[in-house]
């Protein structure tokens, strides 16, 4: 990588796309993200996986036929890194699609209207 191609941080020698990675992370519990995205579907008459990336669409139906999946299981099928499985997470749950639930062995991500 030539010089001006990298970020220093912490010590550490960072290409742009790892920096980008691990700063963007998009939060799950994050009320006004609900809010406008339901606001915006609604307005576009989107319901369901309409209106989903292929990616999201596929990681949606993976859940649902699984009966729930933890994160890292996400990211091992689909070839993604685990930051890139929680910030689909995290879009498919301000769609209300997705929720986390706790069971004994850890967090789940289930559809979103399981109890």
């Amino acid at each position: 990588m030539e010089r001006e191609d990298v970020i220093e941080e912490e010590g550490k020698t960072l290409c742009e796309d790892c920096f980008i990675e691990g700063h963007h992370r998009i939060q799950a519990c994050n009320p006004w993200a609900v809010r406008s995205k339901k606001i915006f579907r609604e307005e576009a008459g989107l319901e369901g996986t309409e209106g989903l990336t292929e990616l999201q669409k596929a990681i949606y139906e993976f859940i649902v036929s699984s009966g729930g999946v933890k994160k890292e299981e996400i990211a091992k099928k689909f070839g993604i890194s685990l930051l890139e499985a929680e910030n689909q997470f995290a879009l498919l749950r301000h769609c209300e699609l997705l929720k986390g639930q706790k069971r004994a062995d850890g967090v789940y991500l289930v559809p979103f209207g399981d109890k």
